[in-house]
């Protein structure tokens, strides 16, 4: 049975909430929009004024190990009158998407510089990276009261904008919020041009994709599909890779917990892998790369496995067999593509539309929650993408 066959017969459910197995609502496919309504705008904004309560979530301290929720503290401040300036909007945060890079920032030193998420300071908002927002004041044109915008997702109730960060349109009306930073958000963008353009994959090619049930990794194992790939995914847990082989109809799954790397990789692709997608750095893509076929490319979108670790995330030991392969290893981000963020999301919606582009999605409620929701990416609870809906 094909994806597109297996996708045909679970249409049905695809819109319906379950009970997903780590115990939270697994939504799955749209159709949630009523989940997300609200007051009518005006009457949202006519409510909004200095006396409002923002409730927020600021990082307490740097966490140089494994996070945990006392390295926050919840608060609550009245929004206060300070009126908005020229080109700023004021935003209720509607639904939020943690991402594991915000864990790069709870680091007091990055080692990356200032040009990248540097340390978030102690005291203040956690900073966020994506999230769906409704405009509740306006003082820029373009983005009026009412309109749902791409935000931050910064982890407070209301949130000035200014001019600077307003670098996309309002969403287009049909879109549900959820389908917005999910299936076409920056995750499903980060897969699809790191696969396309950084990976170059070619029919026939062997692929292997670390961290492969995550929400970007399960888009691209299903993009390496849809192009005529062997596609191979890691994943932790039995479960896991059944779904990877049996929903996203990928060739084959290897459980790191409980299955030699190298060994499998090595059964699995004889001849080599041309192209890994690596989503966790560490050992796992030290065992991918002593694998590659000549030509290889390794694509670095990043490293969770070391985000709690204050040390440098480690490169592969042996360089040299990256000479004798012409191996190709090259990370970005994916503002790199921002010019060509409409052929992705044109791409994303034709394929999901069609039924050949699955994508799960596990929404998490209530704002005192987003600290245990943001430290699920971390644990591994979690399926697909991870997003809490404001209340």
């Amino acid at each position: 049975m094909t994806l597109k066959d297996r996708e045909t017969n679970q249409r049905s459910s695809r819109r319906a909430v379950l009970q997903g197995a780590l115990g939270t609502s697994l939504i799955v496919g749209s159709g949630i929009g009523g989940m997300l309504s609200t007051p009518s705008a005006s009457a949202k904004a006519a409510a909004i004024g200095p006396e409002t309560i923002n409730r927020q979530w600021l990082l307490t301290s740097y966490a140089e190990s494994a996070i945990s929720k006392a390295n926050f503290e919840y608060a609550e401040v009245p929004l206060g009158d300070k009126a908005l300036e020229e080109g700023e909007v004021l935003v209720r945060n509607i639904v939020y998407a943690p991402m594991p890079s915000q864990r790069i920032s709870m680091h007091a030193v990055t080692n990356l510089g200032d040009g990248y998420m540097p340390p978030m300071e102690i005291g203040k908002v956690v900073s966020g990276v994506s999230g769906i927002a409704r405009v509740v004041k306006s003082e820029n044109s373009q983005y009026p009261v009412g309109a749902l915008i791409t935000a931050s997702g910064d982890w407070e109730d209301y949130t000035r904008i200014n001019r600077r960060r307003l670098f996309q349109p309002p969403l287009p009306n049909g879109i549900d919020p959820v389908d917005a930073i999910s299936v076409y958000g920056y995750n499903a963008q980060t897969a699809y041009f790191g696969l396309l353009r950084l990976g170059e994959i070619k029919s026939g090619e062997t692929v292997v994709v670390s961290g492969a049930s995550g929400s970007v990794g399960s888009t691209v194992v299903q993009i390496a599909k849809l192009k005529g790939c062997k596609v191979i995914g890691i994943a932790g847990g039995k479960v896991k890779c059944d779904r990877l082989i049996n929903e996203y109809g990928i060739d084959s799954a290897i459980d790191y917990k409980n299955e030699n790397i190298t060994e499998r990789v090595r059964e699995l692709a004889p001849e080599g892998v041309d192209v890994y997608f690596d989503n966790v750095g560490g050992p796992i893509m030290q065992d991918v790369v002593d694998q590659m076929a000549k030509f290889g490319r390794v694509v670095l979108c990043g490293a969770i496995s070391v985000y709690d670790n204050e040390n440098l995330a480690p490169g592969p030991r042996n360089m040299l067999r990256l000479v004798v392969y012409s191996i190709t290893m090259r990370g970005f981000l994916v503002s790199d593509f921002h010019a060509e963020r409409d052929l992705a999301f044109a791409d994303l919606r034709k394929w999901k539309d069609s039924g050949d582009l699955m994508y799960k999605t596990d929404v998490r409620e209530g704002f005192k929650n987003l600290p245990e929701t943001f430290m699920a990416l971390f644990s591994g609870k979690k399926e697909g993408s991870l997003l809490l809906k404001n209340d």
